[in-house]
């Protein structure tokens, strides 16, 4: 993770690339014609009841788990409507003193504003693991959101009760896999019905096998690199619909130990209704593995273009985020890296390749000198053309001793997109949270007021956890897609979503992860402009149904059933 710095004058050079961090996006915007940004967040913690304070146990003795975790997750865990907050804690290692009250939080959306914190009494608390990410799915079709929650050590698996409560299940339901495990993605990848689990693991890597790094001349005691510690195969629970999964990975051919996950998506970027997978990996190639639509899956990373940077180096990816970035019906990726990287935007091409985007996009300067986790994008200003998030914070807490251009602590990025697949970073004038430094990790989306405007929730290493409220103008409108599945699986997970508006057509999947060891609300978000007429919905469900919805009204929140709407051939 830890790589040379630029040299201090080459820095310099990028100084006028770097408008988002040094505050000049507005000027250079409106120098080249384009309009200042209507996009505004608003840090409402406080505000909003919530008090998680994540703290990595650590003694000085600087176990590489430390810097790596955690993530946030929203689900409805009470089925009211409203979005509720998981934040995932870390645990006390060794020569730190118990602490009873280190646990993951659960916080129940009170429908004004404000969360109360619902652990002790939902059983979610996660107490004594070392926590590091979250997933959300019904996994057995009864209608409420179960919980999965990664750890350093055996996995657990939250079924929600239905009343408020949930139990773990993970050993009896076979997926507590003992291994580093980040993030993690629910998707029907065999289309039967039932949401199968697939889970990243990082390194081979225990307590025991800590190694001392850093630079023992100058006594600086730094996190390793992951060159430090071998790999790990990763995880695809198939779901046997008794209550119990079975670890498939071999037989589904996407069994390796090359691999050092960190992020993980399910996205359908053939369109052939099948959910491929994309794994981020750190310091070594990235996976992109196609579904056969047979149970199994081939390899297609390096065919199609999405497992390295442009000069055909791998990254250090950590977040993954998927979306039409550019209006053609594609689904195009998105990876964040390491410092002195860029993150990478792939464009899809349509014939299973794919371009890297980066810099013609907008998105290659602003992220160099930072280290990007969570990501995903979301429509903030519901213009119709998705924008993105970043959350950054570097991995080494003494980088400062290595570099004289990166920094422990570092602010986040947002860029607006002006459509066409072309961003602009405006964190700085979209807020004043964004001229502050942290050490992000995880990025949520959800629109935790139902005002139509979408929000963001994020996880730190070492902090606070944050609450972004969507303060844009609300002239534009908006339609919000909550699937149910009859045939298919309860949450819809793997269903794209085609809207028509006067004569245009915006593409979305109901998706199965995304970001770092984080997920989104799972409702899917229309931004629709300034038209407020009636539109035309049609969806490809995962069992392979396809019917299209009409008149659907906007600004509003709308369930859709499987079966409900008017057969497609």
């Amino acid at each position: 993770m830890t790589m040379p710095s630029l040299p201090l004058a080459a820095a310099l050079l990028l100084i006028p690339l770097l408008g988002g961090f040094f505050g000049c996006s507005t000027p250079s915007a409106e120098k080249n014609g384009e309009p200042p940004t209507k996009i505004r967040f608003t840090d409402v913690t406080d505000a909003s009841g919530l008090r998680f304070l994540h703290r990595h146990g650590g003694t000085g003795m600087k176990y590489l788990i430390e810097t790596m975790g955690a993530g946030v997750c929203v689900l409805d865990y009470d089925g009211d409507g409203w979005p509720d907050l998981y934040e995932v804690q870390s645990a006390p290692l060794p020569q730190a003193p118990p602490d009873p009250l280190l646990h993951a939080v659960l916080y129940r959306n009170n429908g004004n504003g404000t969360f109360t914190d619902v652990t002790e009494k939902a059983g979610v608390g996660n107490a004594r693991r070392y926590g590091m990410g979250c997933a959300v799915g019904d996994v057995d079709n009864d209608g409420d959101s179960d919980l999965y929650v990664t750890n350093f050590g055996p996995n657990a698996l939250y079924r929600n009760n239905g009343d408020g409560t949930f139990t773990e299940i993970g050993k009896k339901a076979g997926v507590d896999n003992p291994l580093w495990g980040t993030s993690a993605a629910f998707a029907d990848f065999d289309r039967d019905g039932r949401l199968d689990l697939f889970v990243a693991n990082y390194l081979d890597f225990t307590l025991a096998k800590h190694k001392r790094c850093g630079e023992m001349a100058r006594k600086l005691v730094s996190y390793c690199h992951p060159d430090a510690y071998d790999g790990v195969p990763d995880v695809l629970y198939r779901n046997n619909g008794d209550g119990t999964f079975r670890d498939v990975a071999r037989e589904a051919g996407i069994w390796t130990s090359e691999g050092k996950g960190l992020g993980a998506i399910w996205v359908d970027y053939d369109r052939d209704g099948d959910p491929d997978l994309y794994v981020a990996n750190d310091s070594v190639r990235n996976f992109l593995f196609r579904n056969n639509g047979d149970g199994t899956f081939s390899d297609v990373t390096l065919f199609s273009g999405t497992g390295y940077s442009e000069e055909g180096r791998p990254q250090a990816g950590m977040g993954l985020a998927a979306t039409d970035a550019d209006g053609d019906g594609r689904m195009d990726l998105f990876v964040t890296n390491l410092s002195n990287e860029t993150n990478e935007l792939y464009q899809n091409n349509g014939d299973g390749t794919f371009t890297v985007a980066t810099n013609r996009a907008g998105l290659g300067a602003p992220s160099l000198l930072f280290v990007g986790f969570g990501t995903d994008f979301l429509d903030a200003d519901n213009d119709g053309d998705p924008d993105l998030y970043v959350t950054n914070g570097h991995v080494m807490d003494d980088i400062e001793q290595y570099s004289d251009t990166i920094t422990y602590r570092e602010p986040d990025l947002l860029f607006d997109n002006l459509g066409g697949g072309r961003f602009r970073e405006v964190g700085r004038t979209a807020g004043s949270f964004f001229g502050l430094a942290d050490v992000g990790r995880g990025v949520a989306i959800l629109d935790y007021d139902r005002d139509g405007r979408l929000d963001v929730a994020l996880s730190r290493n070492g902090g606070r956890a944050r609450l972004l409220h969507n303060d844009g103008p609300a002239s534009n409108h908006w339609l919000r897609v909550k699937l149910r599945g009859t045939r298919s699986n309860r949450d819809g997970i793997g269903a794209w979503l085609d809207l028509t508006s006067r004569g245009k057509t915006f593409s979305q999947e109901r998706r199965g992860g995304s970001s770092y060891e984080s997920a989104s609300e799972g409702i899917v978000h229309f931004g629709l402009g300034s038209d407020s007429s009636s539109v035309t919905l049609r969806i490809r469900w995962p069992s392979g149904l396809q019917e299209s919805f009409r008149d659907l009204k906007a600004d509003q929140v709308v369930t859709l059933a499987e079966g409900a709407g008017t057969p497609l051939p």
